[in-house]
């Protein structure tokens, strides 16, 4: 699954949580793969479907880590439009920054931001996503309340993220995965603290009922979400009221 990225981060001072971020930037891209099979980009797909841009629209991706996620949205916006990708590890931007360089006709400007304190105006995009980093918010009802105060009205927010699965036999296999294989493969990565901690994360995290209505309580409305890769990934939309 992917890795962490992007946002202030709970459990640990969030220089230290920057810290770690700037170490696994070299490897984020391949470890992402490695982990969902290659499923990550097609998740991201799905996230980009659900914002409703369209061609001269401007979207803002929070926690936009290597900036997979921003890429699906310059493709919605095309060239007239406009794509800001933001986090907060200079390393992951430096990565991502790289991939916009052999990508000139994508649409997207990368650069340093707090989730909780975004530097943008009320209103400013059409759209707002994270990607795999609402959970590593240290509040994360204030950082919802900032992506749906940057967005305007009418506009969508679009949050996809690992869910835990409950049932068996695929709860028994996720436990053994996150819990022992992940580790695994991030020690023989270097980088066995930020896939130790990714596991923890997200059993910390809210259900998927429980973010939405995290995402109600911040401003949106006509919320849904959706249920994917065998329970493991949630993606939720909510318009900005």
């Amino acid at each position: 699954m992917p890795a962490l990225h992007g946002g202030d981060v709970g459990g640990a001072p969030a220089a230290s949580i920057r810290g770690m971020f700037d170490r696994i930037a070299g490897v984020y891209d391949l470890m992402n793969t490695v982990m969902s099979a290659g499923l990550h980009r097609h998740w991201r797909t799905r996230a980009a479907d659900l914002t409703g841009l369209h061609a001269g629209d401007r979207a803002l991706d929070v926690a936009t880590g290597t900036g997979d996620l921003a890429f699906e949205l310059a493709g919605r916006v095309g060239a007239t439009g406009e794509v800001v990708g933001c986090d907060f590890s200079e390393a992951m931007l430096t990565h991502a920054r790289g991939k916009a360089a052999a990508r000139p006709s994508a649409p997207v400007r990368f650069e340093w931001a707090d989730a909780l304190q975004l530097p943008y105006a009320d209103d400013s995009f059409d759209a707002a996503t994270v990607g795999f980093g609402v959970r590593n918010f240290t509040d994360i009802p204030r950082g919802l309340r900032e992506l749906a105060r940057v967005v305007r009205p009418g506009g969508r927010v679009v949050v996809l993220e690992i869910t835990t699965p409950t049932k068996p036999p695929l709860s028994f296999f996720y436990r053994l995965w996150f819990d022992r294989l992940v580790p695994a493969l991030g020690l023989l990565a270097g980088s066995s603290d930020a896939y130790t901690y990714l596991p923890e994360s997200v059993k910390r995290f809210l259900s998927p009922p429980a973010l939405a209505a995290a995402m109600e309580e911040a401003g949106m409305g006509e919320i849904r979400y959706l249920i994917t890769a065998g329970s493991i990934i949630a993606i939720h939309a909510g318009t900005v009221h």
